[in-house]
């Protein structure tokens, strides 16, 4: 299945959204990561060059957490899809909320493409965010609380059955300057792959 098709035949095709143009078994991913934003350059997205500023990021994260991988094709072997919350490029350094809501029907569209996940990380308060606009709709309140993210990583929340981990973003330079948190990102990932094994 190729997960940008897919998504356009549901919601048509958009111009200025960014949408992962690849082919996957929709049923072989357990677990699915959320970002908070596509790059401006596509190339440097999860799926652009083998080399990308996502991935030299994202994959120390999954060595760090005891994982062999080395590209993204390893992460997807594992059983794990990652995407981006918000679908276009932010073009200051916050993300504002009307970027979010424009995503969002890409999003919820994306996540109903996998039915076998249990797990749905959310790295970053963007992808936080994001998710509590789609879960309000039904649950009629957050899932996430509001409060920061170091204290919700040991809670154990559910929604609709998927555990739901929130933890830090993986991308970016901060990752890089900021150990702890790459530390505990590496920890919630570990954590995720003994749910999913």
């Amino acid at each position: 299945m190729n997960i940008k098709k897919e998504i356009e035949m549901k919601l048509g095709i958009a111009s200025n959204i960014s949408l992962n143009n690849i082919e996957i078994d929709p049923l072989a991913i357990k677990a699915i990561m959320i970002n908070e934003v596509v790059p401006s350059d596509p190339l440097q997205d999860f799926y652009g060059t083998p080399d990308s500023d996502y991935l030299k990021t994202t994959i120390p994260l999954f060595q760090k957490a005891g994982t062999e991988a080395a590209s993204i094709q390893d992460i997807l072997q594992l059983g794990i899809y990652i995407t981006n919350a918000v679908k276009t490029p932010k073009t200051e350094y916050a993300i504002d909320k009307s970027s979010i809501q424009n995503s969002l029907p890409y999003l919820e569209a994306e996540l109903s493409l996998f039915p076998n996940r249990k797990v749905i990380m959310l790295m970053g308060d963007v992808a936080k965010k994001a998710f509590n606009m789609i879960a309000k709709k039904s649950a009629k309140k957050n899932v996430i609380p509001s409060i920061s993210t170091y204290k919700l990583r040991n809670s154990e929340i559910y929604y609709e059955g998927i555990r739901i981990m929130p933890s830090y973003i993986m991308t970016g330079g901060n990752i890089l300057i900021e150990k702890s948190k790459a530390v505990m990102a590496a920890d919630d990932i570990a954590a995720m792959l003994k749910i999913i094994r």
